[in-house]
């Protein structure tokens, strides 16, 4: 049978759905294990049906799914999933989810909005998850939304580690607002203390996916910009903040984001920006066609198989970072 077996007869077993077959791969590869036998596929009117072909009665299943486009389509199939293995009688069930489904709908702007984030942990509860395994939440407030145990982890290490690598000395972190100054701090003691910038920037909360890039807050001439974010989506905003480095007498910039969304016209607005490289993880799944030169993919894959081990052992998540 697939999975891992301690000599407590505890047995961890790997689920993934369709959304990342790859990173799935690369995650039961680092685990020393395959992935278990399942069954999914859309009938005709939409519906998505999963069933698992070996038994799971009393094991310690984790369920990973990537959520890239379509978003919803692979949201619901991980929740039927869960299911599933509830049903199925798992011991534990916790959900994977790299890329935080609806992550950005953490809060109320207006009157008469969801609050889609918690909608989302909330789901997860009643299907029957257990624990969340997440990845660089947009905001660590929705660690909260779940009712119960939720490692968050962070990618920084993996991508500092390539930055420090290839990019050694005169180095200054930015932050495309001031809203992450916190994770471009972690950045900056990373890299040895390398100078903090913030990008000063307004967005019309009427126009999604829109914002202006105004100004760099900091000493940023003569060095190459770390430019950092969570994830990019149609690449507007981090472009603009590239712009904005440049224009303050930057040497160069570099593009770092966990999350590799790249809707609609980002493909075209990175490649053709002033970054020399754009580094991402595979949190999200890159199709060929949005693939480009400046593009270098890391693999989230080591991290994912450390914090299962941890959760599968009772061990500390919380060890795998200098926290």
């Amino acid at each position: 049978m697939t999975g891992i077996t301690t000599s407590g007869e505890k047995k961890l077993v790997l689920v993934s759905g369709r959304a990342n077959a790859e990173l799935a791969k690369q995650v039961a590869e680092s685990l020393g294990t395959e992935l278990l036998p399942t069954e999914a596929y859309d009938f005709a009117n939409g519906e998505i049906y999963v069933r698992f072909g070996e038994s799971v009665r009393g094991c310690d299943v984790f369920v990973l799914q990537s959520h890239g486009a379509p978003i919803n389509d692979w949201l619901m199939e991980q929740l039927l999933m869960v299911d599933a293995l509830k049903r199925a009688s798992a011991k534990r069930i916790t959900v994977i989810a790299p890329f935080f489904p609806y992550a950005r709908q953490d809060k109320k702007h207006r009157g008469r909005e969801p609050i889609s984030a918690r909608l989302v942990a909330d789901m997860y509860k009643v299907a029957g998850a257990d624990r969340l395994i997440l990845v660089d939440l947009h905001t660590a407030q929705i660690q909260g939304f779940f009712d119960g145990p939720v490692d968050h982890l962070v990618a920084l290490p993996i991508l500092a580690d390539y930055v420090k690598s290839n990019y050694d000395h005169d180095l200054a972190v930015v932050s495309p607002d001031a809203g992450r100054i916190k994770v471009a701090e972690a950045w900056s003691a990373s890299l040895g203390g390398a100078p903090l910038a913030f990008i000063h920037k307004t967005r019309d909360i009427n126009r999604p996916n829109e914002t202006k890039a105004n100004r760099v807050v900091g000493e940023v001439e003569g060095r190459i910009c770390i430019l950092v974010d969570d994830m990019i989506d149609t690449g507007g905003t981090i472009v603009q903040a590239a712009d904005a480095c440049m224009s303050a007498g930057a040497a160069g910039v570099v593009i770092v984001a966990t999350h590799a969304v790249l809707s609609g016209p980002a493909v075209e607005r990175l490649q053709n920006s002033c970054a020399t490289e754009v580094i991402v993880t595979n949190t999200l799944p890159i199709t060929d066609d949005k693939r480009f030169a400046k593009l270098t993919e890391l693999s989230i894959a080591p991290l994912l198989a450390r914090a299962v081990h941890e959760v599968f052992e009772d061990g500390s998540v919380t060890s795998l970072f200098d926290v």
